[in-house]
């Protein structure tokens, strides 16, 4: 797993750090903040150890904030006057050596920034190879920057690297996550004869109205709606997405939110932006291959589009006969958003064996069914239960993940994927914890009764940003919630499937649901879990 948190905790202060995925790293000492409790979130009952582990993810998802007051926009980060330097450029680089550039901001008065604290996002690649990987970025708070490559293969590789968001967009972003939870709300539609009403509804709603309590009973996850007021609770139909909230910044603060400007720009070399990368020789090339441990970064890397994971040998999959070979006689489970529906899209459409079962299920919602009779497999897609900003869910297919991996018996040919993180991206991280918790016990427990079943994890991954995406899925927040991921499921027994480096490293550009090669390569080494080589 590309991630290490080190975290030591006393009563006033946490010292901790900080590796992300996307390679951003920062060290600190951090006062403990009060953060705002989000509803029924400061009233968990939680045991000693998961309250130390929630109190250790916080801490050590604490970002650099610079002790300044407010910034304006022209002392803010800007990437077209800010650079990058490879160090030793001109030095003899072999495929394995490490890569050191160091990145210097600079405001848009051109002048030096005294503080850290911006999100920088860090890859190499080389187009006419089909070749790329991402690089790990250390803030040095102070303005400078430093980021560190290790060189996976021969030929002239090129640096680039991109300001997401600068410190100051990051403090605003940071407080829309703990005072404006309910920038994206939800609605139900409640019906009895013909009556019907629509309330809103959400993880937490205000308690001066009277609302309908719909937290489930197994997992205690919350969920509330306003109550209707001539229908009663037990009426409700369905689920579906509101809308966002609008206005939610000031004219100050939309400055730091500009398309073009400061949302995932690029940042130049002020000398050469590439080097050359010649081979290992003959005696080194055999441990070339696979790195072991857990602490691998990068995780992979890109060589003609296919991507080599660091620590196995991924299986290709070019063959519709080879996955229907992997699959037969199991039983497939996709749960989660919509980028693990992306997997069972490909896998339906990709092998004509594998035949769609109409349930007459909403499109892009679910529940879905795909069956190859001749060969017994059975794939199946439900989405995870709210918040989920789909368009419309029917209540009886509101579902909690880990009340439907209860309900698996498991073995050698059943075969589990999961993917939650998109739609939790706007609230505090004490909610996505909560989900993840639930989730986890549910997979130990199965994985218990039941050691053969295949678990596969699905990451996050980056995405197209713009300066209202950017409110409600930028890449900083979904960034904690892989860490967070990352974290919860390490050493529980499960695969990764590192799809924010999947997706960081390749050169198409950012989407919510990658392009077809990027989901080809997912779904290649999620098949490379369930039928690894005999090796």
């Amino acid at each position: 797993l590309s991630i290490l948190i080190i975290v030591y905790l006393d009563h006033e202060t946490a010292s901790a750090t900080f590796i992300d995925t996307g390679g951003q790293f920062a060290s600190s000492q951090v006062v403990r903040s009060s953060r705002n409790p989000y509803c029924g979130y400061e009233r968990q009952i939680l045991s000693s150890r998961e309250r130390l582990e929630e109190d250790s993810l916080l801490a050590a998802l604490q970002w650099q904030e610079p002790d300044v007051g407010p910034v304006p926009f022209l002392k803010s980060t800007d990437p077209s006057s800010s650079y990058f330097v490879i160090l030793n450029s001109a030095a003899f680089f072999r495929v394995g050596s490490q890569l050191e550039v160091l990145v210097h901001v600079q405001d848009f008065q051109r002048k030096p920034k005294k503080y850290g604290g911006d999100y920088l996002q860090a890859r190499i690649h080389s187009p006419r190879l089909q070749a790329g990987a991402v690089g790990r970025v250390v803030d040095y708070q102070n303005g400078f920057y430093k980021v560190f490559f290790t060189l996976l293969w021969p030929g002239q590789v090129k640096v680039s690297i991109s300001l997401v968001h600068p410190s100051e967009g990051i403090r605003v972003l940071q407080s829309l996550q703990e005072k404006k939870p309910d920038r994206v709300y939800f609605k139900s539609l409640f019906r009895s004869g013909r009556i019907s009403e629509t309330t809103e509804c959400n993880v937490c709603l205000p308690g001066s109205l009277p609302l309908c309590n719909f937290t489930d009973l197994y997992t205690g996850e919350p969920w509330f709606c306003v109550k209707p007021k001539k229908l009663p609770c037990s009426s409700r139909i369905n689920h579906f997405k509101g809308g966002y909230l609008k206005g939610l910044l000031t004219a100050p603060e939309n400055a730091f939110f500009q398309s073009g400007v400061n949302i995932k720009m690029p940042i130049n070399s002020s000398g050469p932006d590439w080097v050359t990368v010649i081979p290992r020789n003959v005696k080194e090339t055999n441990s070339l291959g696979l790195s072991q441990g857990l602490g691998t970064f990068p995780s992979g890397y890109y060589y003609k589009d296919q991507w080599r994971p660091r620590r196995f040998k991924m299986r290709q999959f070019n063959d519709p006969d080879n996955i229907t070979e992997c699959l037969q006689r199991k039983v497939v489970h996709f749960f989660g958003d919509s980028t693990i529906r992306q997997w069972f899209e490909y896998l339906t459409t990709f092998v004509p064996d594998l035949v769609e079962f109409n349930l007459g299920s909403p499109k892009n919602v679910g529940p879905f069914l795909a069956v190859d009779q001749k060969h017994s497999i059975l794939l199946k897609y439900r989405c995870h239960g709210p918040p989920i900003r789909f368009t419309t869910v029917f209540s009886s297919d509101l579902r909690y993940v880990a009340n439907e991996l209860n309900g698996i018996v498991g073995g050698k040919n059943t075969v589990v994927a999961i993917a939650v993180w998109s739609h939790f991206s706007t609230f505090p991280l004490e909610v996505y914890i909560r989900r993840l918790r639930n989730i986890r016990r549910a997979v130990v427990q199965l994985l218990d009764r039941s050691p053969k079943t295949v678990v596969v994890i699905r990451t996050a991954n980056v995405q197209e940003l713009g300066p209202e995406i950017s409110l409600f899925n930028s890449d900083w927040y979904n960034f904690q919630l892989d860490t967070i991921l990352r974290k919860m499921f390490s050493g529980v027994g499960v695969y990764l499937v590192d799809a924010w480096e999947m997706t960081l490293a390749h050169y198409l550009p950012h989407k919510l649901h990658p392009d077809e090669v990027i989901v080809k390569n997912q779904v290649d080494m999620f098949l490379s879990f369930v039928c690894p080589l005999e090796t």
